[in-house]
Formats: structure tokens, C-alpha cells, sequence
């Protein structure tokens, strides 16, 4: 039997060649549900992302503002002292506590923290620093020992050798050492504990501390030639660049001057009554007071930006010149002094 075909039934259509092409789903391909996952996780990190940078462009300027401290209190005294103890050498060990321990010690804060950034709070404790590592060797030399031939008192070695040591050294620093050190801080601690021991040692009369006047005339003539020395960086500074309103340095150079005579107003203040039988004597009263007053309004000076303009400029002020006529006058004060005391 045979079929012959419907003629009334159409002939079978050729499908078009684009009409047999399968899409199909690319590997890996995810559900929607799936997609609007990844498109949450990626805005999570974005904002992440963007919350860190963030924390990172405020926590350097606000946590330098919180630890930045250029403390200048002209009212800054030991206290709890005991009879016998020198004043000097109580407010040399209380300053170095405020400093490290109050405040605290920024020029060896490494890069990665806010304390990092700052310059001129670092300059100005490094001026402190220089200031009391001068006043430690002078101590150690004439003051804390009858004569040149008697001993060295092993209180004052000690903390000369701390209190002179480089003031931004930290836990690593690779150009010293490959291994971890003491910082900075912990040796001013240790010269701090050494200058408080042997104060003690004072009181008890188990120390020398010397009030002669040619010890005093020492001591005062080395603080002079550190001042003659802060002027002629101030001299060569305004040589130089002086015009110059993008001069980085000069604020350097006036906040460790403003720092060594910082220290050196308190300890000259307090210096006036370890010695006042000696002052008293050679009729330098005034004169002391004078010379203190000195080094107090050249410690007070803060502008607000510090410029290095022409000496004789109308409009931007040279405030390296200003600091260093006081700077002078408190050491032509000093020489003064020193020439009476060797009467």
C-alpha cells in the first residue's frame, strides 16, 4: 500500500541559518539574584575603600593637632622639692618629665604616626634637649665636685651621658643599628632618674653642689657661646635666603632657639636662688633679673608663621632677626655677668 502525499498540505519550510544558532549561557554565568550580590559586595568595598582613605587623609593632620604641644609656660617650676636639693637641677629633671612623659617626645616618632608630620614641636624639644645636655656636662664638671682633681660624681656622669645622647633615635634605626635600641625617651628617663638621685643624695649632704662664683662664671660662659652659636645660624640663615618666602628652614632654626632659650630661662631663674648668696654679694641683683627677663621674652616669641623677609622689609617681618636681638642681649647680659664674677 502506498500514501501518496496531501497535496492540500504545504511543503516543509527551511528554518533560517540564524534562527538554529543556541545561546546558550556563557560559563560561569551567575543568576540575577546572584549578580545583585556581587554588585552589593563591590559597593561595600568601595565605600570601604573609600572610608580608608579617608581615615587616612584626617589621621595625620587631626592626631598631629592633638599631639603637637610647643609648651612654653613661663610660670614652669619644680615642685615637692626638699631642703638642701638645687633648684636647677630639680627643674632640669621636671622639665625633661613634662616633655617625654607629659607631653610627648616627637623628634623620634617615626613617619607612620601623626606625631610624624610635625616640625616645628620637634625642633622646639630638640633646642630643650641641647639646653639641658650642656647644663648636665657643666654640672658634671664644676658644679657637683669641689675641685678639678676631686672625683666625679657618678650620679651626674650618668646622666650626662643620657641626657646627651641624639634625641631622635627610636625602637629601630637602621642607620645606627640593624637591631632594636632604646629610644630617645627611655635614655632622657634614665638621665631624668639619675639628676632626681642625685639631688636626693644632695639633700641628704651625701653630694656636692659648689656655689662658687667662678663655677657659676663657667657655666654661664658656656651658655653664652651656645647662644653666640644659635646667632650665627641665625646670620647665615638671613644670607642666604633672607627675601625667600618659601624658606622651609627658618621655622626649624627658630623653634630649637626657641627651645634652647626656653630651657635656659628656667634654669637661670632658678639658678638666681642656688646662688643667690653669691649674686647678692657681688652686686649683680639687677642684673640677673634683667638677664633672666631677657631670656623670657625671647622664649615667649610665637608668630604665627614664622618668615624669613628682608631686615628692612615693609610688609614681611624677619622674625630670625628678632629673635636673635634677644638673643644677643641675653648673651651680651651674660658676659657681663661673667666679668663681675671674676673680680
Amino acid at each position: 500500500m502506498t500514501f501518496d502525499p496531501d497535496e492540500n498540505v504545504p511543503p516543509p519550510q527551511k528554518r533560517a541559518w540564524w534562527r538554529s544558532i543556541r545561546f546558550r549561557r556563557p560559563i560561569g554565568a551567575v543568576s540575577s539574584g546572584a549578580a545583585s550580590m556581587i554588585r552589593g559586595g563591590r559597593f561595600r568595598w568601595r565605600w570601604i575603600a573609600g572610608g580608608l582613605v579617608v581615615l587616612f587623609v584626617l589621621y595625620y593632620p587631626v592626631g598631629a593637632l592633638i599631639v603637637e604641644n610647643i609648651d612654653d609656660d613661663p610660670q614652669f617650676a619644680p615642685s615637692g622639692m626638699a631642703p638642701g636639693e638645687s633648684r636647677a637641677v630639680a627643674v632640669a629633671s621636671a622639665l625633661v618629665t613634662r616633655e617625654v612623659d607629659v607631653h610627648s617626645w616627637t623628634p623620634m616618632q617615626p613617619f607612620f604616626v601623626p606625631a610624624g608630620i610635625l616640625d616645628n614641636m620637634p625642633n622646639f624639644q630638640r633646642g630643650i634637649a641641647a639646653a639641658l645636655g650642656r647644663f648636665s656636662t657643666e654640672l658634671m664638671d664644676q658644679l657637683g665636685r669641689t675641685r678639678g682633681s676631686s672625683q666625679t660624681d657618678r650620679d651626674l656622669e650618668q646622666a650626662r651621658g643620657f641626657l646627651n645622647e641624639q634625641p631622635n633615635v627610636w625602637i629601630w634605626q637602621p642607620s645606627v643599628s640593624f637591631w632594636p635600641s632604646a629610644t630617645s625617651a627611655q635614655k632622657y628617663r634614665a638621665g631624668r632618674d639619675k639628676l632626681v638621685s642625685y639631688n636626693k643624695r644632695l639633700a641628704s649632704g651625701q653630694a656636692v653642689f659648689e656655689r662658687r662664683s667662678d663655677n657659676l662664671q663657667a657655666l654661664l660662659d658656656r651658655i653664652a657661646n651656645d647662644e653666640g652659636s644659635d646667632s650665627a645660624v641665625i646670620d647665615q640663615q638671613i644670607i642666604e635666603q633672607a627675601g625667600n618666602l618659601f624658606d622651609m628652614h627658618c621655622d626649624d632654626i627658630f623653634y630649637f632657639n626657641k627651645g634652647r632659650l626656653y630651657a635656659n630661662y628656667l634654669l637661670m631663674r632658678e639658678l638666681g636662688q642656688d646662688f643667690e648668696g653669691i649674686i647678692k654679694e657681688k652686686g649683680l641683683t639687677s642684673s640677673w633679673q634683667q638677664t633672666v627677663e631677657t631670656f623670657r621674652i625671647a622664649s615667649q616669641l610665637e608668630p604665627w608663621v614664622v618668615w624669613n623677609g628682608w631686615p628692612d622689609a615693609f610688609v614681611i617681618p624677619n622674625h630670625l632677626a628678632a629673635q636673635g636681638f634677644y638673643l644677643l642681649r641675653a648673651r651680651t647680659q651674660l658676659r657681663e655677668i661673667s666679668a663681675i664674677l671674676l673680680k
